[in-house]
């Protein structure tokens, strides 16, 4: 599985919950649209199909990557580090 960057990542749970507070706020057609459009996205990038899933997901992964920058010497990101997805 190809691992989504962090900061894509923690933009579209931002982004999530944005739609979620807006919807809560006013619910209109157009709010549930955005929320539901988003949710999707978040799903496709973490390779599940159901937003609960995705959101649990995603929580792993930034834990995962969080624990990883704490695990290097320099505190470097995967990129910083020359990492890849290319193999």
């Amino acid at each position: 599985m190809i691992t989504p960057h962090a900061q894509m990542l923690r933009a579209l749970l931002a982004r999530y919950a944005e739609a979620c507070a807006r919807v809560l706020e006013h619910d209109t057609a157009s709010r549930r649209g955005i929320l539901k459009d988003t949710a999707y996205t978040l799903c496709v990038v973490t390779g599940t199909c159901e937003i609960k899933d995705a959101l649990a997901t995603a929580d792993r992964l930034l834990a995962t990557e969080q624990s990883d920058a704490a695990a290097r010497p320099d505190g470097a990101s995967p990129d910083q580090a020359g990492q890849t997805l290319a193999v």
